[in-house]
C-alpha cells in the first residue's frame, strides 16, 4: 500500500509541478530604484552579529535583483569543487571565495573621516548629481573602475567587413 501512495505522489507531481513562488527578498529588491553603493566603493560591515564587524573591503559585485554585495576579501568561505577529468581537473579541490552580503549590512565609508556613513543626495550648481556623506557633508566621487566596461564590447573584424563605401551601397537582392 505505500508503494501505490509513493507511486500515485510522484504521478500527481509530474502532473501538477509545485507553484514557482517570487522570494519576499527578490520582491523588495525590486522596489528600489536608487541605490548608493556603486562597484568600487569601499565599504564597511556594520552588522554587529556578522564575524567580518568593522572590517571595509571594495565592492566587486552589486547585484541589484538579489539586494547583495560581493565585497573583496570580506565574508570568504571555501567552496569545493568536484574533480572533472573532462575539463584537465583529475582531483578536486577546495578554493576561498568571497560571498555574498546583504546591502543592508554594509556601509559606505566617508573619503574624510575613514568611518562609515550613510548618503544622501545633491544636485550641485551646474546641474550635476553626486552623492554626499551624511557624517562630514563630503561628497563622494564615482569610483574610477566604473569608466571601463565590466565585459568589455566585441570589437573583431571579420574579412566580410567591406571597406569600400560603393560596395556597402550596392544592390545585391534583385526580386
Amino acid at each position: 500500500m505505500a508503494t501505490r501512495t509513493k507511486i500515485m505522489k510522484e504521478l500527481m507531481q509530474t502532473a501538477f509541478p509545485k507553484r514557482t513562488q517570487i522570494k519576499p527578498q527578490i520582491k523588495e529588491a525590486a522596489k528600489k530604484t536608487k541605490w548608493n553603493i556603486l562597484r568600487g566603493d569601499t565599504v564597511q560591515v556594520i552588522d554587529r552579529k556578522h564575524p567580518e564587524f568593522g572590517k571595509q573591503g571594495i565592492v566587486t559585485l552589486v547585484d541589484r535583483k538579489r539586494d547583495r554585495l560581493i565585497v573583496q576579501g570580506i565574508n570568504v568561505a571555501p567552496k569545493h569543487i568536484k574533480p572533472n577529468p573532462d575539463l584537465g581537473r583529475p582531483v578536486g579541490r577546495t578554493v576561498e571565495r568571497e560571498r555574498s552580503l546583504h546591502y543592508s549590512n554594509v556601509n559606505l565609508v566617508d573619503p574624510v573621516t575613514g568611518l562609515p556613513t550613510r548618503v544622501g543626495r545633491k544636485i550641485l550648481d551646474d546641474g550635476t548629481k553626486v552623492r554626499v556623506a551624511k557624517r562630514s557633508g563630503a561628497i563622494i566621487p564615482r569610483p574610477e573602475i566604473l569608466t571601463q566596461r565590466r565585459r568589455p564590447r566585441n570589437m573583431t573584424v571579420t574579412e566580410s567587413c567591406t571597406s569600400d563605401a560603393d560596395a556597402v551601397w550596392e544592390i545585391t537582392y534583385k526580386p
